[in-house]
């Protein structure tokens, strides 16, 4: 499934640290996470420190793209803040999106309901700022600028217009409800939803599972 240009970061091949297959075909594998669900953070880090690196050894380079697709889940208040500042890392730095994405997963539990139940939107911006700087090197103040929303308009009037990375978050969002996507993870697989994986899944039965995959295409 396709992705617009410029959140081409979101991808990322078999055999890649950075965006992009090498294959001009490859199978697509499209991950429905959120960053504050703890099924999310168990399949993402099964895939991305363990299956990318067999499926690279196996395959070799361009045989799988996997792309991150951001899932809000809006009965979690932080979801949107924390998807909010990964996307404003992509927009800074690109390719330290995946790796940004691995820090908000071993973070989560700084962002769980109980954790900013009683703290102020920008106190958490500030916090996810100060963790893009520190795990990945991209200026707090610079994440921050994209983050933050203005007491009012250029016109001195109240407004209900979000941030700079508003609209971009709007289009995951359609994404994965026009695709009726509602729990996370969900994966698909060139473009069909498999109910059958699991956040359980270990290395050897997605590459097992991805075998076939290869076999009958």
């Amino acid at each position: 499934m396709s992705i617009q240009p410029r959140f081409l970061a979101h991808k990322l091949a078999s055999a890649s640290s950075v965006s992009t297959a090498q294959s001009s075909s490859p199978h697509v594998v499209d991950l429905y996470l959120d960053y504050v669900c703890p099924y999310s953070a168990k399949l993402f880090n099964t895939v991305y420190h363990d299956l990318l690196p067999a499926l690279a050894q196996t395959y070799g380079p361009g045989q799988f793209e996997f792309v991150f697709r951001q899932v809000v889940q809006p009965w979690h208040p932080a979801s949107t803040l924390v998807h909010e500042a990964a996307i404003a890392v992509e927009r800074l730095a690109p390719a330290k999106f995946w790796q940004f994405s691995g820090a908000l997963f071993a973070h989560q539990a700084e962002f769980f309901d109980t954790a900013v139940y009683d703290e102020a939107r920008h106190a958490t911006y500030q916090r996810l700022a100060d963790l893009a700087e520190s795990s990945v090197g991209v200026s707090a103040a610079d994440v921050v600028a994209l983050l933050n929303v203005p007491a009012k308009g250029d016109d001195g009037v109240e407004h209900n217009t979000g941030n700079k990375v508003t609209v971009d978050l709007k289009l995951f969002v359609r994404q994965h409800r026009q695709n009726s996507v509602h729990v996370t993870p969900t994966v698909a697989v060139d473009g069909i939803v498999n109910n059958d994986i699991s956040s359980s899944w270990t290395v050897d039965q997605w590459q097992q599972f991805l075998a076939t995959v290869v076999k009958n295409n």
